[in-house]
């Protein structure tokens, strides 16, 4: 399985407003915004931007100030739009951890962001996150005393506290 990339969230956060690097950085150094799911440098943001504009997701424009260097400015096309939306209403989503982590909250945030419905992007994530850990589950009645069994064990453990953490998010309103 891949790593999970920041591509779509940098096009949630343009779909929102056009943004130049730096801006779309700060989103990613804040805590209280992408700061605690994305640790994302500079060089890695100017190599996401210059790729989803190859894939015709975005256009850069230059802009220009009296008191500042030229810099350009990030706009989302219709196909980079589309891409989001399709990204936000996946239906099927991971139920791995670390794409629970990174790829749900950045789903989550983007959707809020945009003022979206979470209900079904939570659910979603939700019935993949039961079907894993029930699937885990089965596992663990042909486990033996093995270190194997103590790793499905935690695995087990890591879902039903996703799961409460997701049944929790149920009851949160949709923005912030």
């Amino acid at each position: 399985m891949s790593q999970p990339t920041p591509d779509e969230t940098i096009l949630g956060l343009l779909m929102q407003k056009a943004q130049h690097g730096y801006q779309l950085l700060e989103a990613f150094a804040d805590e209280q915004a992408l700061g605690r799911v994305w640790k994302l440098s500079t060089s890695q943001l100017y190599a996401v931007l210059k790729r989803l504009q190859t894939q015709g997701f975005i256009t850069g424009e230059e802009a220009y100030s009296l008191d500042a260097p030229p810099r350009t400015v990030y706009h989302i096309t219709r196909s980079g739009e589309a891409y989001v939306q399709a990204w936000l209403g996946e239906l099927n989503p991971s139920p791995s951890i670390r794409r629970v982590r990174v790829e749900f909250l950045s789903r989550l945030y983007i959707a809020r962001l945009l003022h979206q419905p979470t209900e079904v992007l939570i659910r979603s994530q939700k019935i993949t996150c039961l079907e894993k850990r029930d699937a885990l589950a089965a596992q663990r009645s042909n486990a033996d005393n093995s270190f194997g069994a103590l790793a499905l064990e935690l695995e087990i453990a890591q879902f039903e506290t996703i799961l409460a953490w997701i049944t929790q998010l149920e009851s949160i309103p949709t923005s912030f």
